[in-house]
């Protein structure tokens, strides 16, 4: 099993997808990083070489990745926060922050639909 920036990679899956499994690195990236390498995109992550395996996690090393990552991702947003920009208000307030509409969208920021206490109509009772 290939450990790389504290990741187990799944050893049934072609390397391409495999190093998608590390947060940070997606299918392009993943791509340049083997092509510079000069590591085939079809093999196995159990196929790998041992020194295949040290020159991609020297090549990963390079990139932020996993809690470095996210940790610049969460400053940023205070730093948004902070300085009172439109963005900020925007995640302070879990809504969309890229202009996006949220009249009927947006459910999976501002989150399941409250069932609110209705119109506030009396409803009429047959006599």
């Amino acid at each position: 099993m290939v450990r790389i920036a504290g990741v187990n990679l799944p050893n049934e899956k072609r390397i391409t997808i495999a190093l998608t499994y590390v947060y940070g690195i997606g299918r392009s990236l993943s791509r340049k990083i083997l092509t510079e390498l000069n590591i085939s995109e079809n093999v196995r992550t159990k196929d790998l070489s041992e020194i295949d395996e040290k020159k991609l996690r020297e090549a990963i090393d390079k990139v932020p990745t996993e809690g470095d990552l996210r940790r610049k991702k969460t400053l940023d947003i205070k730093r948004l926060q902070e300085i009172g920009s439109y963005r900020g208000f925007r995640h302070r307030r879990r809504l969309p922050s890229r202009g996006q509409k949220t009249r009927c969208n947006a459910r999976t920021l501002r989150g399941k639909k409250s069932v609110g206490v209705g119109s506030g109509r009396a409803k009429e009772t047959k006599k």
